[in-house]
């Protein structure tokens, strides 16, 4: 890691009597100001390592992802009555781009993007300045917020917190400073996993998401009228905490590459979890929305016409947009959950077909 790094993250560890929890930790390595992984400059999204990115994202796989969805957002803005479009952690601009040209027979009146780097947001306004005003950034939420809202790929940014079991008890793994790196130290805790199987295995490290919780809750309290629309990669509480996932989803990113330790080239490597769908819905429920769905990315495209858009697209472009769709690529593993704002329900297109809200 770099000196600044280093450095930066000692200091918090001197502030903190020589231990943080993991959420710090991670928040600190992935945003901390000038170093951390998304506030650094570096080039994050992209199609392999020579273009010096560390991931690919699937608006960066096909533009289809984002057209499709923008079939999507202009039923649930027509449903709703709003005419705004809210994206937290806009990336690239990549989907964004592709939204507001799936929109384009009715643009909304503003699409607002919430975006903590200032780098991505420098990236994105330069993707999206063709689009004028209509296109605003945002520092801090209003106190009402009346849109369809977009995350892709955001709730697994978000710091988690780690629990380990030794066979006896559970305890909360943070980190302490070790020489010229860092290791794990573990804390008696009275925080258990939201759902218990009841066949823990000695060892076993996984995670909670008080963080992303506090968000939707957040957001749930400001949304007044719209929809809410998440894609992420993640599972229900009953296989994310399956007994034989003793190591968690704890995962780095670097140079197209992935490893299990977030411990070592910290602020030079992204680090992610897996969200806990069944969490969310029932965070969002606790906070006033309503499920609307929830379901595979290959099933929600499907759902909103992808097919109809293979059908006019290029043989390049045909290629890429499947790797959205099939299994062992993203189409199963990155889920879609919908909300309606103020306990509002209605039969959004992207659930018709595959519903999955059974199984959270």
């Amino acid at each position: 890691m770099s000196a600044s790094m280093l450095e930066h993250l000692l200091a918090r560890l001197a502030a903190s009597n020589g231990w943080l929890p993991f959420d710090e930790f991670m928040n600190e390595a992935l945003y901390a100001p000038r170093v951390g992984y998304y506030a650094s400059g570096r080039q994050t999204f992209g199609h392999g390592p020579a273009t010096g990115s560390d991931f690919v994202t699937a608006p960066e796989l096909s533009p289809l992802f984002g057209r499709v969805l923008a079939r999507q957002v202009a039923e649930a803005m027509a449903v709703t009555g709003v005419d705004e479009v809210w994206e937290f952690g806009a990336g690239s601009g990549a989907m964004a781009e592709q939204v507001l040209e799936g929109l384009e027979a009715k643009l909304p009146e503003r699409y607002v993007i919430v975006e903590l780097s200032a780098t991505l947001r420098e990236r994105q306004q330069q993707r999206l300045q063709r689009f004028g005003d209509r296109v605003q950034w945002v520092d801090h939420l209003p106190d009402a917020i009346r849109a369809v809202v977009l995350g892709n790929e955001v709730l697994d940014a978000m710091p988690v917190k780690l629990l380990h079991f030794d066979g006896k008890a559970w305890f909360e793994r943070g980190v302490r400073a070790d020489g010229p790196g860092f290791a794990w130290a573990d804390r008696p805790t009275d925080r258990r996993p939201p759902y218990d199987h009841g066949q823990w295995v000695a060892g076993t490290v996984t995670e909670i998401h008080p963080q992303a919780k506090a968000w939707l809750r957040t957001l749930a309290g400001k949304l007044k009228a719209g929809a809410v629309f998440l894609i992420d990669y993640g599972f229900a509480d009953t296989e994310y905490y399956h007994p034989q996932r003793i190591g968690g989803t704890l995962m780095c990113h670097h140079q197209h590459r992935s490893d299990p330790d977030p411990l070592v080239q910290v602020g030079d490597k992204d680090i992610t979890a897996h969200v806990n769908f069944t969490t969310m819905a029932i965070t969002g429920q606790d906070a006033g929305l309503a499920v609307l769905g929830y379901t595979t990315q290959a099933h929600f495209l499907l759902n909103c016409g992808l097919t109809d858009l293979l059908q006019a697209a290029s043989l390049k472009d045909r290629v890429m947009a499947q790797k959205l769709i099939t299994e062992h690529e993203m189409g199963e593993l990155f889920k879609v959950i919908g909300f309606g704002a103020a306990g509002l329900e209605w039969d959004a297109m992207g659930f018709s077909n595959g519903d999955r809200s059974h199984v959270l």
